[in-house]
């Protein structure tokens, strides 16, 4: 779930991708700056402390961490054993965090002059880089550590990966340089799941992967979303996003198509017998909903619909989520 989102707005989300989206898009926004900024008479250590949390991006690392569960939960037919989920949880969500930071790091100069982002500890120079290149280094390690020695090795290389996907590869390469940036680095935005499935079985099956691809392509309508009104945020920095390479119009017709594309995608696990009618009928009416706000951006668009259509996205994805665990533990089958 990656992502450039900003959760007073999340998820967003994205990506793990848009989103580690990309993601799912970043989910601390207007909301956290007037807290900070607020904090004249705080203490010292307490206004710090909440620099370094606001550096992992704490709402964006929620949905990672509550679409891991879901993948750990679906994993079995019964309780995922105390262990696996308590260092599995903390784990995923200490490497998430680790990411975020690393990501806030590297695009300091951007977030410095885009409106949405300034507010930032690093971007308004209230932390160092080095303050920050330690902190998300301690964040990854103890998080690798936990998953390595109270899971097992394959969630420790997979999340490490996702690490490396969001923080190295879209952030310093993909970002910058191709408005697909986030659908290809919508990659690691999509991993949570598969995360908390192979923290479970110690492996990653098809139907992980179905999760996957759920989120990967919820990314890009999530994550355009944004985009569409803060064409000029990203024209300002620099970054090529779709809006600001293609036009609007063109990033319109974009979003109403992936959001076909994810109605489709979002009913594959009752297609595969994965999951029942209670799922079916929540994938059906959030998706119908999500089309709805994805065809007025199509042909009826402003800021504020598009603003209206990111907020549901983050929704959708939660609730979708959520009926698939309601779904497997209450199995409705034809």
């Amino acid at each position: 779930m990656q992502h450039d989102l900003a959760p007073s707005e999340i998820a967003t989300h994205g990506h793990w991708a848009a989103a580690l989206s990309a993601p799912v898009t970043e989910l601390i926004g207007p909301g956290q700056r007037t807290s900070m900024t607020s904090t004249v008479h705080t203490r010292p250590a307490v206004l710090r402390l909440q620099q370094f949390v606001a550096l992992t991006k704490p709402r964006v690392v929620s949905l990672i961490v509550f679409t891991a569960l879901i993948g750990m939960c679906l994993a079995t037919s019964g309780v995922v054993p105390l262990q696996i989920f308590v260092a599995g949880t903390v784990g995923i969500a200490l490497v998430a965090g680790s990411a975020a930071a690393a990501n806030c790091l590297l695009e300091r100069k951007i977030d410095a002059v885009m409106s949405r982002t300034r507010w930032r500890p690093l971007a308004r120079g209230q932390l160092s880089p080095l303050q920050a290149l330690v902190f998300a280094g301690t964040l990854g390690g103890m998080g690798l550590w936990l998953l390595y020695c109270f899971v097992n090795a394959l969630t420790m290389w997979l999340t490490l990966s996702t690490f490396v996907g969001y923080a190295i590869v879209y952030t310093v390469f993909l970002k910058p340089a191709t408005p697909q940036n986030i659908v290809i680095g919508g990659a690691a935005g999509a991993m949570p799941p598969v995360l908390g499935w192979s923290a479970v079985t110690g492996g990653v099956s098809i139907e992980a992967l179905l999760l996957f691809l759920i989120i990967f392509v919820w990314t890009p309508p999530h994550f355009w979303s944004l985009a569409l009104y803060r064409t000029e945020d990203y024209a300002r920095a620099g970054v090529p996003m779709l809006p600001v390479t293609h036009g609007r119009k063109h990033t319109q017709l974009q979003v109403l198509l992936y959001t076909l594309i994810l109605l489709a995608v979002s009913l594959l696990p009752f297609g595969t017998r994965m999951s029942g009618l209670i799922y079916l009928a929540s994938a059906l009416s959030l998706g119908g909903i999500f089309l709805f706000y994805a065809a007025k951006i199509y042909y009826r668009y402003s800021d504020h619909i598009a603003r209206k259509t990111f907020r549901y996205s983050i929704v959708y994805l939660s609730l979708l989520f959520a009926a698939l665990l309601v779904d497997h533990y209450f199995l409705i089958r034809f």
